[in-house]
């Protein structure tokens, strides 16, 4: 796998019609791009039938009584989140029948409700229910059921205690404490094992919209998928890509899709290589509070990681003294080839996965890294690094950050 960098991500082209952002706490929601031809609400007038839901045994029909039910009349202090599609609740189910418990009672679910006025409709609906009901693996969430009765559309997850990859690595308090560098490394491996899967020859799916809100976290720290609302059958056959209207996040879009319109499974793979970078840097992929010229992380970082001696300044300060100078030169390496402007140079996610694989198993990690995310948040970087770092950060001072389109801003 050659090492290049990708150019500025085209933010105006024909195909890009901007991101509208929306408040996400819980990982369960997500981000989409919007057209004008889109108009301000995509739910169709009369409820469509339960026949165009594909056949799985594994998913439970639920009534919206038994939704009503389980999350106590969808009570606001049940919320866990908002996002584009509405809001997600907190419920409660009877652990073998899945009909509606008490709280306390059964077992936690995240019950996500469509806005029914909302610009997220019954196609990415659908798309959630069709591919999660089929597909089953460890670092992808679990869907539990559906409910299509009358106007109402709703979806059943299994619940995810520690919440988003998000919160995780950007929001400050007391109960979001940082994350180790082992922990990182290990969401990340978790996160790369479910894009592979999606990506195998026998699944062939392009999940389309990867980023640390998508990111969930169980109880142990592990990495589960969520929000398939946006993806994609790869292309088959002879095809090379599959041609689609530009949906996603922006900031995580590859550059050839914004361009083009084409998406093949390397749009992942670039998607991937922006998340390992704000894993690595603690840095949003897009941050209008940064100084001027740092608003892009992938700009930004381009100056430091073309370079081996300055390629550590991408890290977190809060990191230091958790890692070997070998291992975060492999990870940022790697986040590099994910960020390589020619698809067809960008590793696959099989070799993705292999690499974090060695990362998590070379030498340099200690044991109690390894078992405690708790670290001396007092810990400074060293004096040779930091005077090396300064002297790039003066360089990049002059770097211009993509624009962004107008129309949608970031986390409303």
């Amino acid at each position: 796998m050659g090492i290049c960098w990708s150019n500025q991500i085209k933010a105006e082209s024909p195909f890009h019609t901007g991101v509208i952002s929306s408040k996400n706490v819980s990982g369960y929601g997500n981000e989409l791009s919007n057209s004008s031809s889109r108009g301000s609400a995509s739910i169709p007038p009369t409820p469509r039938s339960e026949g165009e839901i594909l056949q799985s045994s594994n998913l439970k029909s639920f009534t919206f009584s038994d939704l009503k039910a389980a999350t106590r009349n969808f009570r606001p202090d049940s919320v866990l989140g908002e996002g584009g599609f509405g809001s997600v609740f907190k419920g409660w189910v009877d652990e073998n029948s899945l009909a509606a418990s008490k709280p306390g009672a059964g077992i936690v679910v995240a019950v996500k409700k469509l806005n029914q006025e909302g610009w997220q409709g019954h196609k990415e609906w659908l798309a959630e229910i069709n591919y999660l009901g089929q597909l089953r693996h460890p670092n992808l969430v679990k869907l539990i059921g559906y409910c299509l009765e009358d106007d109402h559309r709703l979806l059943v997850y299994e619940f995810m205690p520690k919440g988003s990859m998000e919160n995780h690595l950007f929001r400050r308090g007391s109960y979001f404490q940082p994350l180790s560098w082992s922990l990182r490394m290990k969401i990340a491996l978790g996160a790369a094992r479910g894009l592979a899967f999606l990506h195998s020859a026998e699944t062939k799916v392009i999940y389309r919209d990867f980023k640390t809100s998508n990111i969930l976290l169980d109880s142990n720290y592990n990495a589960k998928l969520s929000d398939f609302g946006l993806a994609r059958d790869g292309p088959t056959g002879d095809k090379s890509h599959v041609s689609t209207r530009v949906m996603g996040t922006y900031g995580y879009a590859a550059p050839e899709y914004l361009s083009t319109g084409h998406l093949t499974a390397k749009s992942d793979v670039y998607s991937f290589g922006v998340v390992l970078l704000e894993i690595l840097s603690g840095k949003k992929a897009i941050d209008k509070n940064r100084p001027s010229g740092e608003h892009n992380l992938v700009e930004w970082a381009k100056p430091y990681m073309m370079n081996k001696r300055r390629m550590l300044c991408i890290l977190e300060p809060r990191l230091e003294g958790q890692y070997s100078s070998g291992q975060a030169l492999k990870a940022a390496t790697l986040a590099l080839q994910c960020l390589c402007k020619e698809p067809k140079l960008r590793p696959n996610m099989d070799e993705v996965v292999t690499a974090l694989e060695q990362l998590q198993e070379s030498k340099g990690t200690s044991k109690n890294d390894q078992t405690n995310h708790q670290f001396n948040r007092h810990s400074q970087p060293h004096r040779g690094r930091r005077s090396s770092c300064q002297s790039s950060a003066e360089e990049t001072r002059g770097v211009a950050a993509y624009p962004r389109p107008s129309a949608s801003p970031l986390y409303a």
